[in-house]
Order: C-alpha cells, then sequence, then structure tokens
C-alpha cells in the first residue's frame, strides 16, 4: 500500500496556522508600528480634504487671506495682529468641527431624524457665533473710532512706496475676485476664465487709477480709462462675461485704486 507523501516543512506550517473547524484565531494581532510624524501626515490630509470638500471651508480660507493682506496693508501692529488671527482660526475650527459632525451623523443614519438635524443645527449655529465674532473684531479693528484715519497717519509715518502699494492691490484683487468666484459658482471654479466678477476689468481700472495718481495728467489719464474700458469690452466680445460682470469688475478695481492711493503718501 502506497504511503502518503509527507508534506514540506513550509506548507506544514501555513496548514497549521489556519483555525480549523471555525475557530477563530486566538492569537493577538501583531501590532503596526506608526511613524512619528503619521499623526502631523493624517492631520493636513484632513484639512486638505475639508478644503477640496467644503465650498465653506473655500470661502474662509480665502477670507483669511483677504483680512490678513488688510491688516497688512492698514499697518495693524502686533498685538492687533495676533487678535486677528486667533479670531480667525476660532472661525477656521469651527467650521472643521461642523464638517466632522455632518459627517459623522451622515455616517450613523442617511433619513432624516430630528436628533441628527438637532446635532447639524448646533453645529452650524456654533460656526455662526464664531463668524459674527470675527465681524464684530474685524470691524473695531478696522474701522472704530475713525481708524481709517489713525491708518493712514501711520502709513504716512512708515512710507511705504507706490510699487509696495500697486503690489497690495493686485493681490487684493485677485483674492477678492476668486472669492466671489467661490461663492457664486457651483461645481469647479475658473479662476481665471469667467464667474461673477470681471478680475480683467478689475486689474484694468486698478492700473488706471495708479496711472492717474503717479502722472497727475488730464491725457494720460484720459487714455488709461480707455484702455481699461477696452480690457472690459473685450471680455464681453469674447463671451467670457456679461456686462454686469465686466462693471462689477470695473468698480471693484476703481474703488479699491481710490482706497489704495488714498491711504498711501505721495
Amino acid at each position: 500500500m502506497r504511503t502518503p507523501e509527507a508534506e514540506p516543512p513550509e506548507r506544514a506550517r501555513d496548514a497549521s496556522s489556519v483555525p480549523r473547524n471555525g475557530e477563530a484565531d486566538s492569537r493577538p494581532p501583531i501590532p503596526q508600528r506608526r511613524h512619528p510624524l503619521d499623526g502631523f501626515r493624517y492631520a493636513v490630509e484632513g484639512i486638505v480634504a475639508v478644503v477640496r470638500t467644503q465650498r465653506h471651508m473655500r470661502f474662509h480660507f480665502f477670507s483669511v487671506a483677504l483680512v490678513l493682506l488688510m491688516g497688512l496693508l492698514f499697518r495693524l501692529d502686533k498685538r492687533e495682529m495676533l487678535v486677528l488671527l486667533f479670531t480667525i482660526s476660532l472661525v477656521l475650527i469651527a467650521e472643521m468641527f461642523n464638517s466632522a459632525i455632518e459627517a459623522t451623523v451622515d455616517l450613523v443614519t442617511e433619513e432624516y431624524h430630528p436628533k441628527a438635524k438637532f446635532a447639524k443645527d448646533i453645529a452650524a449655529g456654533a460656526v455662526l457665533v464664531a463668524t459674527l465674532n470675527a465681524v464684530v473684531v474685524a470691524w473695531v479693528l478696522f474701522m472704530g473710532d475713525l481708524r481709517l484715519e489713525q491708518i493712514r497717519l501711520r502709513m504716512e509715518r512708515a512710507e511705504p512706496t507706490l510699487a509696495v502699494a500697486v503690489t497690495i492691490g493686485v493681490i487684493l484683487i485677485f483674492v477678492i475676485v476668486s472669492l466671489v468666484k467661490v461663492l457664486a459658482t457651483q461645481g469647479k471654479v475658473r479662476l481665471f476664465r469667467g464667474g461673477a466678477v470681471s478680475g480683467h476689468a478689475a486689474l484694468g481700472f486698478f492700473f488706471a487709477m495708479a496711472i492717474i495718481v503717479v502722472s497727475g495728467d488730464l491725457l494720460a489719464s484720459v487714455l488709461a480709462l480707455l484702455l481699461a474700458a477696452l480690457i472690459a469690452q473685450s471680455r464681453v466680445d469674447a463671451d467670457i462675461h456679461s456686462w454686469r460682470e465686466v462693471m462689477l469688475g470695473s468698480l471693484l478695481g476703481v474703488g479699491l485704486g481710490a482706497l489704495i492711493f488714498w491711504l498711501t503718501p505721495r
């Protein structure tokens, strides 16, 4: 009678490691080593995920950039900038907790439930409270007690150059136009084509305001405004923007230019 061949040792060990008769493996799982920077990496991934998926979070991040640029433009001191940063951080933290609570509630149930609505409403209320607090703080820092006049006097002592003022204006226009497009556009946002406000028109009229301030010449001022108007018309003729979007961009460029060059000493 032929005897069965002996199994290789490796195969025998593999077979013996498989639980028999449905018995669960009682051996504890082998712990995996974690890199010390894994926690930091997961945190960064969470921030990136919430910015990509949450429209309101994108709005808050653009608002942060805009407010910080205004703080630098208005020459806020260190204490005022710290208050501003702390207030902004509260808004961002509240929005991230709101997103986390909404995702957790949706994971538990996708059907309407009064307690689910209660949890989401409270989280949204926390964001609203933090936002209103930020608005009040920003108003006191930028506008309270004749603040604009104090800022103007402070900038005159600092003597910023016209090139710095133009650079800050261009950055502010980019941030404001991007913010408006994020809020007004559903789905994918195209920052450099179309949208609720014409960035090209805003830049054109902002540069026209700069030429008017620098030259002080009537003919140069008229020519600069005509060139800005041609830029705005070209955006309409190319069916990229409507007249309303071009007008909003033009008003943004003129208004922001008037404010910046009024604050900048000459």
